[in-house]
């Protein structure tokens, strides 16, 4: 049965004959093209893994998605695992509907099971979801800009793929809006962003409500649901980006001259502190670590339980999420996220994260891994690396993936697959996958390896349990705590909430019995000379030095990051690649071990670059080198090949039950097929 489907993904022209650094290190190897022979059109996939979604087809089969302490269930039982990515802006408003169709059949290709809808309300978005910029408020909804989203929700829905919603992003208010002391925070401009004052201000949050109830209680005009009631729509989001604990909570400080709002605030902190008895004369101090925390923490929280309550109210019934922990937020500010049913989290990296030392230096994964609460579902609406092009960033989607399922994260969005309208092969950028040769290289390899659980979760847990005096009184985060960054690498890392009298809402975590608790933030849990670590379960292993992680399991082996000239062998797969900086997975595609499968999928990833000027086509790097590959007798290798098109077979030889196989300049594909 043949696996890969179809062709002409990046359409990149002549060959070229350039060097470049990938990752700081100089490359002999020439960029070179990948022309329509071995990849997919922007409108169609490298590979084909839409038998993932299969068995949810149509999604919302399951019944309603919940939140049962630390875990995602459907209403029948069937536990979630969700492999997502992002659709912005344009990409929403601005695709035909054919093309639509014809995305949600790709993004179900790719591996993808779950898409969240993002700036759908922006104010530099046009259209957005109140039209086309030219109405004097943001008070109604665009009914013809409903239906593209209504239709996006029923193809994708046809495709087994399920459905984020974001509530509010960077909706800009107007003074049509009604909003009480609008002129002052406005400062003179037609419109104002809402984060920090939607704390304080109650007409904000009526206008947030009021959003709330026209946008979920909206009919799908090709599903007949609204949206509150369809359950392909699995959660929610109150607000991106916007927390008091850290980020906006200085835009209500008396020099930030709103005063009616300095006001308020002023007056929720002085009532504060005067319940608890803390000092009037620091609990305003929103940049400092102490009382402030407390008190930001329990304004954060009254927003976000109202907010969930009227949902609630409405007849919401899937998972809410607060906000984000994101821009580095310390642990203090994640206490008031416990107002929603998952925590969420945004986390970007940048150049060689694999080389990052966690005795010294957080990466990506311990930003996420250090907003785990017990017993609170995680989910992930962006990751990322920055900035464009990284030239390493083939390794995110496996480093993500594979880490996500070491630490039993529930749901990952990629940000993102697009933000221009789908008609064309777009042009390059970061905040858009859909036609990036690095991303999509490995994106199909990491869905399968996350959705199929192929890397067992770690059986260590380390609980980091601070004391209240530690928790507000100072600043926590993996940028200066060796604690958290080294025991996310040993094990699976929670943070365990404490008791606190002025935070009566907060649940103090309850610790279940064989997990080894940390105190000291400042205690590393890997020796100061050591290169490399090995997670519990044998399967993923990360050597810092060397700038090389595998991944070794019975159904996925992978060898990415500076294996250029390293001879590595994995259970079933010896790697001999001569790219500096690439990425090679080798996989079952029948559930099989590599072994004895009847398919294996082999992903090539390495760097590539947009032409001058930031245009196509991208001028990607190949894979050379070579595999040697145990399985069965009587496989053929094959290319990905343009649809329509015959199958082009290539040698691959087999002799002592491995299949030996050469990855030349003239490939032309990162994706081959041995069936």
């Amino acid at each position: 049965m043949s696996i890969v489907k179809a062709s002409a993904l990046f359409q990149v022209a002549l060959a070229v004959s350039l060097t470049f650094l990938i990752a700081g290190r100089a490359s002999d190897a020439p960029l070179t093209s990948i022309d329509e022979r071995g990849v997919a059109s922007w409108n169609a996939s490298p590979v084909d893994l839409s038998f993932l979604n299969a068995a949810e087809r149509p999604a919302g089969k399951h019944g309603f998605l919940g939140a049962v302490r630390d875990k995602l269930l459907f209403a029948d039982g069937t536990p979630a695992r969700f492999w997502g990515t992002n659709l912005t802006s344009d990409a929403l408003f601005g695709t035909p509907r054919e093309n639509v169709r014809l995305q949600a059949r790709r993004l179900s290709r790719l591996g993808f099971n779950l898409v969240r809808f993002h700036h759908h309300d922006s104010y530099w978005a046009n259209p957005n979801i109140f039209g086309d910029g030219t109405s004097p408020d943001t008070k109604n909804l665009s009914a013809s800009m409903l239906e593209r989203l209504d239709w996006w929700i029923k193809s994708l829905k046809d495709e087994g793929i399920y459905i984020w919603l974001d509530l509010h992003v960077q909706r800009h208010l107007q003074k049509a809006d009604g909003i009480e002391d609008f002129d002052e925070i406005s400062k003179g401009k037609p419109a104002v962003g809402i984060p920090g004052y939607n704390y304080v201000n109650s007409s904000i949050r009526l206008a947030m409500q009021q959003f709330n109830e026209t946008y979920l209680s909206h009919t799908n005009v090709f599903t007949g649901l609204r949206y509150k009631d369809d359950p392909a729509i699995v959660a929610m989001l109150l607000t991106n980006e916007n927390d008091i604990t850290k980020h906006f909570g200085n835009k209500l400080l008396p020099n930030q001259n709103v005063p009616r709002h300095t006001h308020r605030y002023m007056a929720e902190a002085e009532s504060f502190a005067a319940k608890y008895k803390l000092p009037r004369d620091r609990i305003w101090r929103s940049w400092e670590h102490g009382p402030s925390k407390l008190f930001l923490n329990d304004l954060e929280h009254r927003f976000n339980f109202e907010m969930i309550s009227h949902l609630r109210g409405l007849g919401v019934r899937v998972p809410i999420a607060a906000t984000s922990s994101w821009g580095e937020n310390p642990l203090s500010s994640l206490p008031a996220l416990t107002a929603g049913d998952l925590i969420d989290v945004h986390s970007y990296g940048g150049v060689g994260e694999l080389e990052n030392n966690p005795v010294r230096t957080p990466t990506l994964v311990h930003w996420i891994a250090a907003a785990q609460i017990i017993d609170h579902p995680l989910s992930v609406t962006e990751w990322n690396v920055a900035p464009f092009p990284v030239s390493d960033r083939h390794v995110i989607p496996l480093y993500i993936a594979s880490s996500a399922s070491l630490q039993g994260w529930d749901a990952l969005m990629q940000y993102a697959y697009a933000w221009q309208p789908l008609v064309d092969r777009g042009t390059p950028s970061n905040w858009q996958s859909f036609n990036d040769p690095s991303l999509l290289a490995t994106l199909p390899a990491a869905a399968l390896l996350y959705r199929r659980n192929d890397v067992q979760e770690a059986r260590t847990v380390y609980a980091f349990a601070l004391t209240q005096d530690q928790l507000f009184n100072r600043l926590i985060s993996p940028a200066n705590s060796v604690a958290l960054r080294t025991a996310a690498e040993r094990g699976k890392l929670v943070i365990a909430m404490p008791q606190t009298r002025e935070l009566s809402w907060l649940e103090q975590s309850r610790i279940p019995a064989g997990v080894e608790v940390i105190t000291d933030p400042d205690k590393s849990l890997i020796d100061g000379n050591a290169h490399e670590i090995i997670s519990d379960t044998g399967e993923v292993r990360r050597n810092w030095n060397s700038g090389i992680y595998t991944i070794n399991t019975p159904r996925s082996q992978v060898a990415m990051g500076r294996i250029g000239g390293m001879a590595l062998s994995l259970a079933d797969v010896d790697f001999n690649i001569t790219t500096p900086s690439a990425t090679v997975a080798v996989q079952s595609l029948d559930g099989k071990p590599i072994s004895t499968a009847g398919a294996i999928l082999i992903s090539l990833g390495a760097s590539s670059v947009p032409k001058a000027g930031n245009q196509l086509p991208f001028r990607a790097e190949p894979v050379l080198g070579g595999l040697s590959v145990r399985a069965g007798m009587g496989l053929r290798l094959f290319r990905s090949q343009v649809a329509g098109k015959e199958e082009i077979e290539l040698p691959a030889i087999y002799e002592n039950g491995r299949y030996r196989i050469n990855l030349d300049r003239d490939l032309g594909t990162y994706w081959l097929v041995l069936k």
